[in-house]
């Protein structure tokens, strides 16, 4: 058996700069290569998808990505790995929810219902408010924030007791749960928020349908489409950064690798990854380059093991209690410290060891040029970590 190609971590850094469009020479023009060649960004914290774009774009800023989300429709927010929010292509949303949030969907379906009929709101409730809420939105000339649904739809203000009898007991707005599903469904779409790009507060505009579950034949196949667009993206990475990814079992993420022909690999630390069939050519390593990415990054997040661009030691430094990463400095594929925007706007960073005069440098100047972006903008991270939080302090 001939052995295995292998891929040492210099080589994985440089893949993640062009394919991430992180080095200079790589930076895109619209917001929607970016999104595309992220696969998924997340949307959780909003200023996530607007300052992981800018870092990305020729002429960095915010406008490109309003007008992608608001006005061309060609990136969209969805419910997707992990039920985790995302900003995705739009062409991307049939095979995302086939294969990952149609059984999220049914999942939290069945527990609105459940939780609905013990507060004596049966099925038949449940479908007739849906069913006003759709309406509503269809007949406004504007989009509607919850709020203004409520006043239209006044089931909405109405609560639940989530966890009667428990110690987490709590009520529920019945707003907060119904529009959640109805968005991850698609059927209602999040559109501008109530003030700036960082604001979470959307309004809601009517959607497509909610469509049909898939067969386990769908469900497959859009799992192999999303796998391989990740792979092409992300890979050589494991089994286990694709089930973390994806959220995905283990026997779905194998057989996802096998339907797009994935090859095994041999990893620096001896491990094995997987590369798609037509990229075992070694890439050129770019020129050094240095980035300030957001909190929740793509490149950051994209997979489990991050040992080839985060050293173990600036773990405790970088994440929350929740294993989620902050805002990040990179120098040539490796995180080497972290930023944040202090209340006066002022960008301020910390590298957490030695990279020489040039990356230090390097840093500043994407300080200065992202302090230029932000404007009037103030971004606090809605996962705060150690280091971002001295900083601000």
């Amino acid at each position: 058996m001939p052995a295995r190609p292998k891929f040492d971590d210099d080589q994985r850094r440089a893949r993640l700069a062009l394919r991430h469009r992180l080095a200079p020479g790589a930076r895109a023009d619209r917001a929607e290569q970016v999104v595309d060649d992220l696969v998924a960004v997340h949307a959780t914290d909003p200023a996530t998808v607007f300052l992981a774009v800018s870092a990305r774009l020729a002429t960095p800023g915010t406008a490109d990505t309003e007008r992608a989300l608001y006005r061309d429709c060609s990136i969209l927010r969805r419910h997707g790995m992990r039920s985790t929010l995302f900003a995705i292509p739009a062409a991307l949303a049939p095979a995302l929810y086939a294969s990952t949030t149609a059984k999220a969907v049914a999942r939290e379906r069945a527990r609105l219902l459940k939780d609905f009929a013990a507060s004596g709101r049966d099925a038949g409730w449940t479908a007739r408010v849906e069913a006003a809420v759709r309406a509503a939105l269809a007949d406004s000339p504007v989009e509607l924030t919850g709020s203004q649904l409520g006043e239209l739809v006044p089931q909405l203000r109405e609560t639940i007791v989530y966890g009667a009898g428990t110690s987490y007991q709590t009520e529920q707005s019945i707003s907060m749960r119904l529009l959640r599903l109805l968005g991850m469904e698609g059927s209602i779409v999040r559109r501008r928020p109530v003030g700036g790009w960082t604001s979470s507060q959307h309004r809601w505009a009517l959607g497509p349908a909610a469509p049909e579950q898939p067969s386990a034949a769908e469900r497959a196949d859009a799992q192999r489409e999303l796998a391989q667009r990740w792979l092409a993206r992300y890979g050589p990475a494991t089994e286990d950064d694709l089930v973390w990814w994806t959220g995905w079992g283990l026997r779905e993420v194998r057989a996802a690798l096998a339907g797009c022909a994935a090859v095994e690999v041999e990893l620096a630390d001896g491990g094995t990854g997987f590369v798609l069939p037509d990229d075992l050519e070694p890439v050129a390593a770019p020129a050094p380059w240095a980035a300030l990415l957001p909190a929740l990054d793509p490149s950051a997040m994209g997979g489990r093991h991050r040992d080839w661009y985060l050293s173990p030691d600036h773990r405790p430094q970088l994440l929350d209690r929740s294993g989620n990463l902050g805002p990040t400095v990179w120098w040539s594929g490796r995180i080497i410290g972290a930023w944040a925007q202090r209340p006066d706007g002022d960008v301020v960073f910390q590298l957490l060891e030695d990279a020489g005069r040039e990356a230090h440098d390097a840093v500043a100047a994407e300080a200065a040029a992202l302090r230029s972006t932000l404007g009037d903008a103030r971004v606090t991270p809605r996962f705060r970590t150690p280091l971002e939080r001295r900083l601000t302090a």
